[in-house]
């Protein structure tokens, strides 16, 4: 990294990607949106990492959020950051400066509460062609119900496929709710903290965000491959990152009134 200095930096829009725990603006190696220099701009002991931008907006076109991630990538083998979601730009360094100063208590808290972590994901499916089909097959009263429903010769009703429905519907969410608690205790004791996010698909069983200290992620692996022994083959498992703790940030923030 090499110092910047301050009256070099141009007069013109910013492209933000995070808060970062930097007393100094520095430049880092890695190239931002539209191959721009990153940089940072820092202010009370804190920094926004930016690169110049000539955009009012960026698209979030792939290469475009291909770009956002590798800095963050690069970024989280230095230090912890707080990660700005995509497509934060400021008119320019001064608004940067000043949305630095009006948020200090914010960001210093939010970078004491990650400090040393990185966030992993764990998502786990159910590894089967027909899930519908899978549960008739492991639930009794699912598979009562679709042969008093569905098993005579008369016409299914609407209200007779919607009452499979609901009972499939419970069902699902009592095993998601059920191995979700498995997990979690299996987890806990190697994360500084877990949140669950919505389900993405009908397969999905989990997806857990867990906030682990930089040194525990083999720890991390370790249990979760232990957990993983109490499922059948009928379900993956998959463990990503490390990334930044989005999950574990919360802040909004506004340049010229907007979020």
């Amino acid at each position: 990294m090499n110092t910047v200095s301050k009256t070099a930096l141009p007069v013109k829009a910013k492209y933000l990607y995070a808060i970062a725990p930097m007393a100094e603006d520095r430049t880092f190696d890695a190239p931002g949106i539209d191959g721009c220099a990153v940089y940072c701009v820092s202010k009370n002991g804190v920094a926004a990492v930016v690169s110049d931008c000539a955009r009012q907006k960026i698209r979030p076109e792939r290469a475009h959020l291909a770009a956002h991630k590798e800095v963050l990538k690069r970024l989280m083998q230095d230090a912890t950051v707080l990660p700005i979601a995509f497509g934060m730009i400021a008119d320019d360094v001064v608004e940067v400066r000043r949305m630095l100063s009006r948020n200090k208590s914010l960001f210093q808290g939010q970078l004491d509460r990650v400090a040393g972590n990185v966030e992993m994901g764990l998502r786990v499916t159910w590894d089967v062609p027909n899930i519908f089909e899978y549960f008739i097959d492991r639930h009794a009263e699912l598979r009562e119900a679709r042969d008093r429903l569905m098993g005579n010769q008369r016409e299914v009703r609407q209200d007779d496929k919607l009452e499979l429905g609901q009972l499939f519907d419970r069902l699902l969410n009592e095993d998601r709710a059920a191995h979700h608690q498995t997990l979690a205790e299996a987890l806990e004791p190697c994360c500084t903290d877990i949140k669950s996010s919505p389900a993405r698909s009908l397969n999905e069983v989990v997806n857990l965000n867990c906030l682990v200290a930089r040194d525990d992620q083999k720890r991390l692996e370790d249990a979760v491959f232990k957990a993983a022994g109490q499922f059948d083959n009928n379900y993956a498992f998959d463990l990503n990152g490390p990334w930044a703790p989005h999950n574990f940030v919360e802040m909004e923030l506004k340049l010229n009134g907007r979020t």
